[in-house]
């Protein structure tokens, strides 16, 4: 693949924006439920006032749909439409900041307006990385429920496989240790968990479900735990350490892949003020991914 970075052409599509519409069904919502271990709750069309999404639930809907002919070597859709075509074959969801103005709940007809806020490319230590924010914009009945900014980082793949794989190859790296956590958690990442949060999001991404392209393609030493589930599952969390508070914002930033490989923990802090902070540790007690959710006050 070329890997060329033609800035100034990737940022013409900088303000191109797509309008989707769908319908919060409960089929989601009880499979979701059953995936994430939850006792599963009565979901009633005709009662969805009480049937308010958990947040980052909405990451059940608007899921993309190309042919299967459109998908790339790597299961995402080939380079190229809304989103810019970045020629560099690594793609990751980076970090993501979302404000909350009201519930989505079931049986609401939604909208999400997609725009393409910025492009920018920088230099790591891998080489040339481009960094991609898309802005969404989610409205139903009652007007704009969320606006989401979604970073997403484009990366070359390494130069040997194997020693990428290497725990050698990121051992000068400085991860940021993990402090004590007032509550935590602890998540098994499961074939079967990967596959089904692969399914519930529609989501071909080989890294996460195709051991052998992962491990020889990529250069990964195992399955990818996905970035969007190990926040939903720190929403989730901070959610459940405060039930009766209203979600202002939250925000996340990943920091190091997780793999299937061991056990990880989604961790919490004490509620200061109007906030709370949130992280996953992986087995080596390095922070992977940070977040902090704030509520209103």
């Amino acid at each position: 693949m070329d890997t060329n970075l033609d800035t100034d052409f990737l940022r013409t599509w900088i303000g191109k924006s797509q309008t989707e519409t769908d319908i919060i069904t409960a089929a989601p919502l009880r499979m979701m439920r059953a995936t994430m271990d939850l006792p599963q709750a009565k979901l009633d069309m005709a009662s969805q006032a009480s049937d308010s999404l958990p947040p980052l639930w909405h990451w059940l809907y608007f899921l993309p749909s190309p042919q299967q002919s459109e998908l790339g070597e790597d299961g995402h859709a080939k380079r190229g439409g809304f989103l810019p075509p970045v020629p560099l074959p690594r793609r990751m969801w980076a970090a993501g900041q979302l404000e909350f103005f009201h519930d989505l709940a079931l049986g609401d007809k939604i909208t999400r307006t997609s725009t393409i806020d910025d492009v920018t490319v920088k230099s790591g230590r891998t080489g040339s990385l481009c960094f991609v924010r898309v802005r969404h914009e989610v409205s139903n009945q009652n007007g704009l429920a969320l606006r989401e900014f979604h970073d997403i980082v484009y990366r070359p793949n390494p130069v040997s496989s194997a020693s990428n794989a290497s725990p050698k190859a990121t051992a000068s790296v400085a991860y940021e240790q993990a402090p004590v956590a007032s509550h935590s958690e602890i998540i098994h990442p499961t074939d079967p968990l990967l596959f089904r949060y692969s399914a519930l999001t529609f989501n071909g991404h080989r890294i996460h479900y195709d051991r052998k392209y992962v491990t020889e393609v990529e250069g990964y030493p195992g399955l990818i735990v996905h970035g969007p589930l190990m926040a939903t599952l720190l929403a989730g969390l901070g959610k459940k350490l405060d039930p009766d508070a209203r979600i202002a914002s939250f925000e996340f930033r990943a920091l190091k892949p997780v793999f299937d490989l061991h056990p990880f923990e989604i961790c919490a802090g004490e509620r200061a003020g109007d906030s709370m902070k949130l992280w996953v540790k992986d087995f080596e007690g390095h922070v992977s991914m940070k977040a902090t959710m704030r509520f209103t006050t």
